[in-house]
């Protein structure tokens, strides 16, 4: 029995061990790769790459737009997000459902796409241009191309992730505290004393993600013509072809990236929480003014999404959709598959990873951290780590193949599909793994016949969120993908420089009619817990760091 007992041990160890090895090796490899090689010059140690870039005015300008432009589009998702989120998770508004399942839209569509339809819209061309007067037109124009326009749009684009976040968090909040305080006080107080104080390290934590997805967003600004540091690096790499100087480059952005996270990591290990698995939640009843309240919500996200994204639409003519349709094509064939093979890879090392994390051992923590920061770090940065390891001789057969844009979304995604599946694992009951232990069942055999079947829901969920974000993935795939071979957004991407607007937006209404049935799907599968998993497995670190640290406390 002792053998028996020693011997599944070792095949749960060695299996959870390779899996940390596999996301620690092919996600951290190229990192190492892309550092050593900028610090290697004639066969020696130098530093002359980075004193060059860093002694001219350009890069450190940059980097203070990049920063500013973080800050300013925060401050707005933050702001907004905090109360709506409130809004969707804590109250009693009608709709609620349907308007956290449309806030998912801006996340699994390419970020360029609010931006062609707050030009759509806002441009001298636009919609508004045949409302407004001329020179108001032209203001509006102006007004989009730069600052603003660039911050509008990535506000717009990353407030679902705070609204999803702040309302999975409130479900959260231990109900016994906001029932004591409301015995002495109304709601506003009490949310502002008890309930937003309690979920401030997971608040925090979206804020600077949003923070740091925003610093490594390159088609946006490229796109409104506003010169950041992550388009500094593609130039390095695109135009110059000049491998050692975009990895010196982006050296500075992935040391901000992981400076902000290491710190965040340890501020919420040591914050005081006394959150829990979402379950049974106080609820505020807006009593009259709910329907005002839900024309308030239903108005801003007209104003935000529905006027943008309705622009874009309408400005394909049935002729665009025709010529989208015989010019891309193949690129939006090419994107379907990638996507469903990238998922169904995704899916399975996701599956491994949940069981991996749901171990709550300090290793697991650290493959953790490793993988939120692949998924946050600019995927310039990933797709050039990858080119610097995989372009050589002896592996031109993955270098040369959608292999290599198969595993850029396996390192840049392992986090959302290990966060989904460890949800759906932490709601599996432990006394069926138990039972069959007890009977004498492997571990290979619990999973197959117990693990597997009751977690094909969140198997599920995983598939569907990872292909859509593998439908919409531009920056990584402008890199890597095969010659000849795009996907339908970097077509789109590369034709809206050239192509003509209605076709743009034809192409666009291609992809996003490509995302809508998986989104459906998720919807009509379960209105309100889905778009929670989706932002419980984007933030897959608030379960381990927080609920995980309160249990062990009580226990």
């Amino acid at each position: 029995m002792n053998e028996k007992y020693l011997s599944i041990m070792y095949a749960k160890r060695l299996t959870l061990t390779v899996t940390a090895m596999l996301l620690v090796g092919f996600g951290l490899t190229p990192l190492v790769v892309m550092l050593v090689s900028s610090l290697n010059m004639n066969g020696a140690f130098s530093l002359d790459r980075y004193l060059e870039l860093w002694t001219s005015t350009r890069p450190p300008q940059l980097l203070g737009r990049s920063v500013l432009l973080a800050g300013l589009s925060t401050a707005i998702t933050t702001c907004l997000g905090i109360p709506l989120g409130i809004l969707l998770g804590k109250t009693d508004l009608p709709g609620r459902h349907l308007f956290a399942a449309g806030l998912t839209l801006p996340l699994l569509l390419p970020p360029y796409f609010l931006g062609l339809g707050w030009f759509a819209l806002l441009g001298r061309e636009g919609w508004l241009a045949n409302i407004f007067p001329k020179a108001a037109a032209v203001n509006l124009s102006e007004w989009l191309f730069g600052l603003p326009g660039c911050t509008l749009t990535l506000a717009t684009m990353f407030l679902p992730l705070m609204v999803l976040l702040t309302a999975a968090l409130t479900q959260s909040v231990n109900p016994r505290q906001e029932e004591a305080a409301r015995l002495y006080a109304h709601w506003p107080t009490v949310i502002c004393r008890i309930t937003l104080p309690t979920i401030l390290p997971g608040v925090s934590f979206g804020a600077l993600l949003v923070f740091m997805l925003v610093l490594g967003e390159s088609t946006v600004p490229m796109f409104l013509r506003y010169d950041v540091y992550p388009v500094e690096i593609l130039t390095q790499f695109a135009a110059f072809y000049d491998f050692d100087a975009a990895t010196a480059a982006a050296a500075p952005l992935a040391l901000i990236v992981l400076l902000l996270l290491a710190l965040d990591w340890r501020w919420r290990r040591n914050a005081a929480t006394d959150l829990r698995p979402p379950g049974i939640s106080l609820s505020i009843k807006l009593g009259a003014a709910k329907w005002l309240w839900t024309a308030g919500v239903a108005a801003l996200l007209l104003i935000l999404l529905g006027l943008p994204f309705g622009s874009l639409l309408f400005s394909a003519t049935p002729a665009d959709v025709a010529e989208a349709w015989q010019r891309a094509g193949d690129a939006l064939g090419r994107s379907l598959l990638y996507a469903s093979l990238g998922a169904s890879l995704l899916t399975a090392f996701g599956f491994f990873l949940g069981l991996l994390w749901r171990e709550r051992t300090y290793s697991a923590r650290l493959t953790e951290f490793a993988a939120l920061l692949l998924l946050i770090l600019p995927s310039s940065v990933i797709g050039i780590g990858l080119i610097g390891l995989w372009n050589r001789s002896a592996t031109a057969w993955l270098y040369a193949s959608p292999g290599l844009l198969l595993l850029g979304y396996l390192i840049q995604y392992a986090a959302l599909s290990g966060g989904i599946v460890r949800n759906a694992l932490a709601r599996l009951p432990s006394s069926l793994e138990q039972a069959a232990a007890v009977a004498g069942a492997g571990w290979w055999r619990r999973l197959i016949f117990i693990v597997l079947p009751l977690s094909r829901r969140g198997l599920l969920t995983t598939w569907l969120a990872t292909y859509l974000f593998c439908l919409r993935d531009t920056g990584l795939a402008m890199l890597v993908y095969p010659p000849g071979e795009d996907t339908l957004p970097v077509r789109i991407f590369s034709l809206m420089a050239n192509g003509s607007f209605g076709l743009v937006a034809a192409l666009c209404a291609l992809l996003m009619a490509a995302a809508l049935p998986p989104l459906v799907i998720l919807w009509i599968t379960s209105l309100w817990p889905i778009p929670i998993e989706l932002a419980k497995g984007l933030f897959n670190k608030l379960p381990v760091c927080l609920w995980p640290r309160r249990q062990e406390r009580s226990s």
